[in-house]
Order: C-alpha cells, then structure tokens, then sequence
C-alpha cells in the first residue's frame, strides 16, 4: 500500500515523488515539493497502518499543512486531487515573498500570554503563525524585524520566567499577512477540485483557522482551508477539541513535533514514527 500511494503521488504530479523522498533530491528543499512529498508520505503511513493493523480513527487534525493529509485521512478529499492541491499551494506561497524577505521564528516560554505578545509586536511586520501550547508561540513575517522582535519577547518574558527565540528554517513566512495575495487564486485551485469533495465527512476533521470541527460543508471547508493561509493556526484550539471527544490520541508521520504538545493539554499521545514502530505504539492502547 505504501508504495501505491507513491505511485499514485506520482500519477497525479508526472513527478517520481518516491525519488524525491529518498534521494536527498535539492527539490525537496522547495516547498512546492516539500508540501506533496509530506503529504505522500503521511498518506502512506496512514494506509499503511490500516492495511497492516487495521487502525481506525474517528476524528482527525492535522497541524498546518497536515490538515490535508487528515482531510485526506477522513475521505474528505481525494488524495490524487489533494496532492495536486498542495503542490499548488507551496508554489503559491514560495511566489507570495521572494526569497530571504520573509521568515518565522518560534518564541517559547513558559504561559505565553498571547495577547501581549501581539501587543508586543503591533508596530513591526510580523503576526502570530501558529498557537501550538501555552509554552509555544510562532510568529511570522519580514525577516529584517526578527532582531527587534526577539529583543521585545525577551523583555517581554523576563524573569522568573524565561524566553528562547529560534529562527525557523522555512522559505516563507507562512501563515501571515503576507499570503493574503495568494487567498484568491489558491480558493479557485480549491474550487476547481471540489466536486471530488466529500462534505459529509468534515466534521470529523479540525480546522486550523476556526480551532473546532469542520463544518459539514465544502463551501466552509473551502474557506477554512483558505483563510488557514494568512492567519493563525489555532493548534492549542485543535488540540482541545480533539481530546474532547477522543480516548485515544496517535501522531502519524515521519516525526514527532506534535507529542509534547499534546502533553501541555494533558492528553497523552502515541507517536508512529514509522510502521516499524507502530506495534509498539499500538500495544498500549
């Protein structure tokens, strides 16, 4: 099954997406193909793990660009046509910011007040990219304000608490003011595949962009997954309205950025690294 997803990937794209993965090809530093390479791969160990151990999930969230593969996941869309999509959508960001203009930085302390860090950072072109704990905020925007943020936020999360300020290795300042100019061409991309949809399903899936379930309806979904372009993601949000409702919690993927997290809920969570691994993750449910 996994190498079918691949094949599959491949079809989809006219690109070896398999070579890509697994042949420390350059084009994988280029988000364009690292948006369809992740998502393949996920898919891959999702189905994967069906086939093998026949796992089933009730609910799915994925953070940022995950969020398709857990739409993938529920059978919201189709993963030929989501592969396509986001392909798009990584071409779409890299051309929104030219090269080094934009970046990301990760602010972690302890009980970030989120509010004040806005505050903090009103003035500069920067904005709050993603929500990930109460420890761990990311910010977004030009690369030339990241000296005076990172100055603010220390001052700002002085002692007894302390701040780290890590400058992210990404291409782009996802999740920003900066990807408003992509909103519209990227719905039409979306549009142009929607009748392959399945609404009905979306409500098993969380929205980065609303922090709750999907609606049951392609048009919001739709809107969800655009406006999740230009603003926050809510993954604190997610990551609560998932453990409302689950009993128990798996990260799937080749890492485990996800697990400690999930940890400052108070949700323990299961990370399947690969399917070499997945019989012990599984044991302990």
């Amino acid at each position: 099954m996994c190498r079918q997803t691949y094949e599959e990937a491949a079809d989809a794209l006219g690109l070896d997406i398999a070579a890509i993965c697994f042949n420390e090809d350059p084009r994988l530093n280029l988000t364009e193909y690292t948006q369809p390479c992740i998502v393949t791969t996920e898919v891959a160990m999702w189905r994967g793990l069906a086939e093998k151990y026949g796992l089933k999930a009730d609910y799915f969230g994925g953070h940022s660009l995950g969020e398709f593969t857990a739409l993938v996941a529920a059978g919201v869309m189709p993963f030929a046509d989501t592969v396509q999509i986001v392909r798009t959508r990584g071409k779409l960001m890299q051309e929104a910011v030219a090269v080094g203009v934009g970046s990301m930085a990760a602010v972690i302390s302890d009980g970030i007040d989120v509010a004040a860090l806005k505050t903090a950072l009103a003035d500069l072109s920067l904005d709050v990219a993603n929500i990930n704990s109460a420890n761990q905020v990311v910010i977004s925007g030009q690369t030339a304000a990241l000296p005076e943020a990172e100055k603010r936020c220390k001052e700002l999360f002085a002692a007894p608490k302390t701040c780290r300020f890590v400058q992210l290795n990404v291409s782009a300042p996802f999740h920003s003011r900066f990807m408003e100019k992509i909103e519209a061409p990227f719905a039409e991309t979306l549009r142009k595949f929607s009748p392959s949809f399945n609404g009905a399903n979306a409500s098993r899936v969380t929205s980065n962009y609303s922090g709750s379930f999907h609606a049951a309806d392609i048009d919001a979904v739709i809107g969800n997954l655009v406006s999740q372009l230009s603003h926050s993601v809510l993954w604190r949000e997610n990551m609560q309205t998932l453990a409302a409702v689950a009993f128990q919690v798996y990260e799937i993927g080749p890492g485990r950025p996800l697990r400690d997290f999930f940890k400052t809920v108070g949700v323990a969570c299961e990370s399947i690294t690969s399917l070499t691994t997945a019989e012990k993750a599984l044991a302990k449910a």
